[in-house]
């Protein structure tokens, strides 16, 4: 079975994922990204394909490794996609976005997809099911709403976020949690509810790394996926080596 490896380095982590076939086998933390760590990744899973999803500036190292050794594919505004992007300025859509897009699509097909990120900000993705992307929109991210409430005010500490909190905050920390994650749940909520005037019947897919918070929170009937993205890189691969 040939295997893939799907790199995606974000601001905050780098992460990969394989693939044997289209079954998704494990997702690694990355300590740095190095021309050592690339090469330990393909010693010891030896894969034959390979996509790189990154929005920092990584070694170009990295990428003539992974040329030499895998099918490599270098995610971006050039790709081959199985959705359209009718856009203002489609080159500047985030490599993520466009991952969420495919795992729709690929899941999916030829229905309407509204796919919703849960990482540094909250993306809201739309897919019709002509296979359109037709843009959403992007807010403040959990982290981004603490940190900034702690930057901008005098008092207010910097918290991290926890699972169980009250309604009613006691406290400063409790009154923080509330008012981000609760606040949070009924943007999402308020969101998918305002896409169900418009469209009648449509998937919503939630991913990233703070979905674990707000799935508990939510009213709309959703389908989460922790590993979203990586599922969109491999659909996006695959569809770049036909």
């Amino acid at each position: 079975m040939e295997k893939t490896l799907c790199l995606d380095f974000g601001n905050t982590r780098l992460k990969a994922a394989i693939f044997s076939g289209r079954d998704f086998v494990e997702e690694l933390v990355l300590p740095e990204a190095s021309s050592e760590t690339i090469l330990q990744l393909i010693s010891q899973y030896q894969p034959t394909k390979s996509i790189l999803s990154s929005v920092i500036r990584h070694p170009i190292e990295i990428e003539t490794l992974l040329k030499a050794h895998t099918r490599f594919h270098p995610l971006g505004h050039t790709s081959q996609l199985s959705f359209s992007t009718p856009v203002g300025k489609p080159e500047t859509i985030g490599a993520d976005r466009l991952a969420m897009c495919a795992a729709a699509v690929d899941m999916f097909p030829n229905q309407h997809n509204l796919a919703i990120g849960l990482g540094s900000c909250i993306t809201y993705n739309f897919i019709s099911n002509r296979h359109e992307f037709l843009g959403g929109s992007i807010s403040p991210g959990m982290t981004m709403r603490f940190r900034s409430m702690n930057e901008y005010t005098a008092l207010l500490p910097m918290i991290e976020p926890e699972h169980h909190f009250p309604l009613v905050g006691y406290d400063t920390k409790t009154n923080l949690l509330s008012g981000v994650i609760l606040g949070m749940s009924k943007e999402i909520d308020g969101i998918i509810d305002a896409y169900a005037l418009k469209y009648s019947n449509f998937n919503v897919l939630l991913t990233g790394g703070d979905m674990p918070f707000f799935v508990p929170h939510l009213k709309n009937r959703i389908f989460a996926d922790p590993n979203l993205i990586y599922k969109g890189l491999y659909a996006i691969s695959e569809y770049n080596n036909r």
